[in-house]
């Protein structure tokens, strides 16, 4: 939805951007309410939950740094429409859009012969 409107209000001067951030030293993880675990989901979900609550006070971001990064980005001439904060949120952008490539390049062929003859 943010892709439709950034299209839609750029031609009014609008800035839409995407912060995708990574770990980030706040509080957020402090006291974090967690739903009762579900076993289905302790090799998902559950792994994320116990990453997050392992890591509460060692993550490598630095939220006044990714504030500026984001006003910085605002401030650009050519705002980007996606914003990753962090390496960590770089490596994970960056190998989801090898895997979409991947399965777009797999799927060509399929994919462009579906229009009308």
């Amino acid at each position: 939805m943010s892709e439709a409107l950034a299209d839609e209000v750029k031609p009014f001067g609008i800035k839409v951007l995407i912060v995708e951030p990574g770990n980030f030293r706040t509080n957020l993880q402090n006291g974090f309410a967690v739903s009762k675990p579900i076993p289905a989901y302790q090799d998902t979900v559950g792994a994320t939950v116990r990453n997050a609550a392992a890591s509460d006070g060692t993550q490598a971001g630095d939220p006044a740094k990714a504030a500026a990064a984001i006003i910085t980005a605002l401030d650009a001439e050519e705002t980007p429409l996606r914003l990753p904060l962090g390496n960590d949120a770089v490596d994970l952008l960056l190998a989801h859009s090898d895997r979409f490539r991947a399965d777009v390049a797999t799927w060509e062929k399929v994919s462009r012969g579906t229009d009308f003859d």
